[in-house]
């Protein structure tokens, strides 16, 4: 059986614990907590509110900026024509000034012409004996091959008359050789009746003459056939000369060849002189406005010597130096924004290409990495973008500072 005064100990609820003071204030807290809320039942979706609306904006935002690669490492650039002398000379005039807008092919200097006028006089000239020079040329061409033919033919038929010629002299060497003979025979004749004075002795003499005519016209009619081999020799000749006419004809048109040669050579030197007058008129290659002009009345000038420099304001773009770490993204033709911090202002653009190459890789003196003295430095690639047209740019210049950000997205 339990023992009564156990039960009743059991029974009586033990004092309770003083709490300590941390414990007192958190439940002090809590109190007044749970009394607020209980105070206003609102609360409770007021502050789930808040906290759902500050988890949507910073998801937004998340959003937002990560699909957008901004640097301030950008400047607006454009093409910068430089103007240079093509020829030396003094100049007479400078149409222009420093910060002055110029249309495309303003007179912007004059070189004194003059002494490029008398070039191009003398070049008229010279092309004009040039011109002179090959009519003549070409005309002796065909002269020439009309009368090399011609004595082509001339020859030919000298020689053949030259051998013909032989022949008559032959047959009368024929003939006066058997008059020759006759004329000893009868003398042998004679010789032997003048002996037996048979004959008188006239009659002996007037063969022994006759005997010695025949011997002369004998041969004077050798020589005659040695006269003639001799001129068959020369029509030979005069055949061989004549045969020379190819190359004599081609000897013409060479000449001929020439004389063309040196009027294109003429007319080459014509178009300099031509050229080189143009050039005392220095005119401006671009639009745009006039910077960095070193030119002066009276100045003696060189040729290839700058003068001045045009900036072409109607093709403007900037150049946005990227982190390498931001290109993973990036792609030609993205949307981009260009905030200008001369007007505060922004406008729309667009990626046209990402360099070749970082900056310091195009720089002077480019790092050596290969001594072992490396430090790993973030690189940045120039990223080109244009503006959209349509947009009011001309205030925009060279240099000027902008921040760039492009949407990946």
């Amino acid at each position: 059986m339990a023992d009564p005064q156990t039960t009743v100990d059991r029974d009586v609820p033990a004092p309770a614990r003083e709490p300590f003071p941390e414990e007192s204030e958190a439940l002090a807290r809590r109190g007044k907590a749970r009394s607020y809320f209980q105070q206003h039942p609102h609360a409770r979706w007021v502050l789930l509110f808040f906290v759902l609306a500050a988890v949507a904006v910073g998801v937004l935002l998340w959003r937002h900026y990560a699909v957008r690669e901004t640097t301030d490492d950008a400047n607006v650039d454009a093409h910068i024509a430089p103007v240079s002398a093509r020829v030396s000379g003094t100049v007479t005039a400078v149409n222009v000034d420093d910060n002055q807008y110029v249309d495309h092919g303003a007179v912007l200097v004059q070189l004194d012409p003059r002494d490029y006028q008398v070039a191009l006089d003398r070049a008229k000239a010279e092309l004009a004996d040039a011109e002179a020079n090959a009519r003549a040329a070409h005309t002796g061409v065909p002269v020439t091959t009309t009368s090399t033919s011609s004595a082509l033919q001339t020859a030919h038929a000298n020689v053949n008359a030259a051998e013909k010629e032989v022949d008559a002299a032959r047959a009368r060497v024929r003939e006066a050789q058997a008059n020759y003979t006759r004329r000893q025979q009868d003398l042998q004749r004679f010789a032997q009746l003048v002996k037996k004075d048979e004959i008188s002795q006239q009659q002996y003499d007037a063969a022994v003459a006759a005997e010695a005519a025949a011997k002369a016209t004998l041969d004077a009619a050798q020589a005659t056939v040695a006269t003639a081999q001799s001129h068959v020799v020369q029509a030979q000749e005069q055949v061989r000369n004549a045969q020379t006419a190819p190359e004599q004809v081609a000897i013409t048109q060479a000449k001929a060849g020439a004389a063309t040669a040196l009027v294109q050579q003429r007319q080459a030197a014509l178009d300099q002189a031509q050229l080189n007058l143009q050039y005392t008129t220095i005119k401006a290659p671009v639009a745009g406005v006039v910077s960095k002009r070193s030119v002066e009345l009276g100045q003696v000038v060189q040729a290839g010597q700058p003068l001045l420099s045009i900036v072409n304001l109607e093709d403007l773009w900037v150049t946005a130096n990227f982190k390498e770490t931001q290109l993973k993204e990036m792609r030609p033709g993205q949307t981009a924004v260009i905030h200008v911090d001369a007007f505060d202002r922004d406008f729309n653009g667009r990626v046209d290409s990402i360099g070749g190459g970082t900056g310091a890789r195009f720089s002077l003196l480019p790092p050596e990495n290969a001594t072992g003295n490396f430090v790993k430095v973030v690189q940045r690639v120039p990223v080109k973008i244009v503006f959209d047209p349509g947009q009011d740019v001309k205030n925009l210049r060279p240099g000027m500072s902008v921040e760039a950000t492009v949407i990946t997205k």
